[in-house]
């Protein structure tokens, strides 16, 4: 019997032994194809030996430095060159150990800025539902997943308003255009913000393309700029969650520079060390950063493990390798939406498949013409894991898309080293999963 917790406590779970580039190698000597990259994290594959070379070459350097006493140069260098690709304004970067951590981070980071202008009511934060920040009770308390959130009301900040994704496939009105839905969407933040009153709300945190809750939806036309737009007009910070959409999985390295939007925080995690070390990061608008300066001079906010000098290294090696690659995201992600609809964009229990680069999602419905969603008992989601997996595939299905409780999806985001015949491989191993679940 394991003694380790495991996320399921009545599921036995393989023993993964070695990585193998776009693969995983279980105990029993059994491949799986990774087509979800674990959670949208292993964007370079497994055993890279440009990053392997890194980290090990920096455990015999320097494993460890507490922040509170010292720097260490693979932090410096590693923001150095986050800032020299980040979007304008965005001139500090602040060390986490992953996503949930950045968004605590940016969270009080909006809410001590205006501590230190002088401004200390402004301390509510907008944001959307079905949406995902993180496990954390402040990420938790930002994200809109309704299934996540609700055992736990109890420990929930009430300072967090939310208001309507943008969905189009569900949500845009007969006889409305994309434009006319986004600009919709968007001005529930206004609303919000003057019902609040605008001298009380901080910030604003959204996805820029949702990952895990919605299965990597783009906003419709329009909506971040008008978003922006609404943050100025208002004082509010507008933090972007870059943690599963960023750091190249979109095609760009920044998601919002497909939508012309840039943010005052944006937190970034998975890409960042594509899971060669636990690292997030926060990329801090210098306005910001120089308020804190000039106010108290100190961020009330720290981890044990910031800047950690390993994660760092890697980190640094990761996205040197990443921009190289982001014309292959770009020509791979749109052969893998051609393969996934030809291969199951007729099957009639696929209604949307969407997304940008090499993060796309399928959402499953019981009927393509009313878009109604599967029985939520059914757990159409998690009987497509499970067959995926006994034909060598792992992929990210989730439940809950609609609104928490119904709607299925399968997420995927494979290594950005994937071939033509790996993106086909995944495809085809997918679509028999599908087709065993839901047969045609």
């Amino acid at each position: 019997m394991s003694h380790v917790f495991h996320r399921h406590l009545r599921q036995r779970y393989p023993v993964a032994v070695a990585g193998d580039g776009p693969y995983l190698i279980d105990s029993e000597g059994r491949r799986y194809l990774d087509g979800s990259g674990g959670a949208a994290v292993s964007c370079l594959g497994h055993g890279h030996p440009v990053i392997v070379s890194a980290v090990v070459e920096q455990v015999h350097k320097l494993e460890y430095a507490h922040t509170s006493f010292l720097t260490s140069a693979p932090a410096e260098a590693l923001a150095d060159d986050l800032v020299a690709h980040a979007p304008q304004g965005l001139t500090q970067v602040y060390f986490v150990s992953g996503g949930s951590e950045g968004v605590e981070a940016a969270l009080k980071m909006a809410v001590q800025y205006f501590h230190e202008i002088g401004l200390p009511q402004k301390n509510r934060v907008i944001a959307r539902w079905q949406s995902y920040h993180g496990n954390t009770l402040g990420a938790l308390s930002a994200g809109g997943n309704r299934w996540r959130r609700a055992q736990f009301p109890s420990l929930l900040l009430e300072q967090i308003e939310h208001i309507g994704e943008c969905y189009e496939y569900r949500g845009r009105r007969a006889g409305e255009s994309s434009e006319q839905y986004g600009r919709r969407m968007a001005d529930e933040l206004e609303a919000a913000i003057l019902r609040l009153g605008a001298e009380n709300v901080a910030a604003f945190i959204a996805e820029p393309v949702v990952g895990a809750t919605l299965g990597a939806v783009p906003a419709a036309p329009g909506y971040w700029p008008r978003i922006r737009e609404i943050c100025d007009r208002h004082g509010v910070l507008l933090i972007l969650d870059e943690v599963m959409c960023g750091m190249g999985r979109t095609g760009t390295l920044h998601a919002c520079e497909q939508d012309a939007v840039r943010p005052d925080l944006e937190v970034i995690a998975k890409g960042l060390g594509a899971g060669y070390q636990p690292i997030g990061a926060v990329l801090v608008n210098g306005r910001i950063v120089e308020a804190i300066r000039a106010g108290s001079g100190f961020f009330q906010h720290g981890h044990t493990y910031l800047g950690h000098p390993v994660a760092c290294a890697a980190a640094l090696a990761v996205q040197g390798e990443i921009r190289a690659l982001l014309p292959q995201v770009r020509a791979h992600g749109a052969r893998l939406a051609a393969l996934l609809h030809e291969r199951l964009g007729t099957h009639p229990n696929v209604g949307d498949i969407r997304g940008r680069g090499l993060f796309r999602g399928i959402e499953l419905v019981a009927d393509r013409a009313s878009r109604a969603p599967l029985p939520a008992a059914d757990r159409t989601h998690a009987r497509i894991k499970a067959a995926a997996m006994e034909r060598g595939l792992l992929c990210y299905p989730m439940g809950g898309t609609v609104d928490g409780s119904q709607g299925d999806h399968v997420l995927l985001a494979p290594p950005f080293t994937c071939t033509i015949a790996h993106l086909e491989e995944l495809t085809d191993k997918l679509g028999a999963a599908v087709e065993a679940v839901l047969p045609r």
